[in-house]
């Protein structure tokens, strides 16, 4: 059975969501895969709900946050977002902790702080914050966010997403087809099942 791929960014509330589910919905245990969305969207000419002003932008947070409550999960806006908040620290910070086996669990934390308690995770005390809550070495992040090969790991996960079709996220990859969104998890789990 092909290895599914759960692309995801830390701005997206419905990859928010997903992360707290993908496991439990999928039949196998996706390898976590953190995008630079903001870049992928612009490569694409693409404008997300949420850079959209007005009363459908509204209705959706709105939804975020009843799934949210649902699920158990605490959903706090962070000041200025998603613009002001878009984070390629946490992202580049996602993948030192993959480095040491943590990528998940930093994830996770990350979510926390961000979408959770609404922090900036533009701010590295914040990272560095989930990171030890994590497990993650705060002294190997915050060398590691600056590191050139980080800096083009992100790059070229970005682009390979981009290559394959990745429009969204969340986004599984099933390694034959690719289904966005957070709804769209139970169909992904029933591809992989075939």
């Amino acid at each position: 059975m092909t290895v599914p791929v759960f692309f995801y960014d830390f701005s997206s509330p419905y990859a928010y969501l997903s992360a707290h589910r993908v496991e439990e919905v999928l039949p196998v245990q996706p390898r976590w895969q953190p995008i630079l969305f903001g870049s992928l969207i612009q490569a694409i000419g693409k404008v997300p709900w949420s850079m959209r002003e007005g009363p459908a932008r509204d209705e959706q947070m709105r939804e975020c946050e009843q799934r949210a409550a649902a699920l158990g999960l605490p959903l706090s806006w962070p000041r200025g977002w998603p613009t002001e908040t878009y984070s390629v620290l946490v992202l580049r910070a996602a993948l030192v902790a993959e480095e040491l086996g943590l990528l998940r669990e930093f994830s996770l934390a990350a979510y926390r702080q961000g979408l959770g308690l609404g922090r900036d995770l533009t701010d590295l005390d914040v990272v560095l914050e989930a990171a030890g809550q994590a497990g993650v070495d705060a002294a190997a992040v915050r060398t590691g966010v600056e590191r050139p090969d980080i800096k083009e790991r992100l790059r070229r996960v970005t682009g390979e997403a981009q290559e394959l079709g990745v429009t969204g996220i969340p986004t599984v990859y099933t390694g034959e087809q690719l289904f966005w969104g957070d709804d769209r998890l139970t169909d992904a789990a029933a591809a992989i099942r075939g």
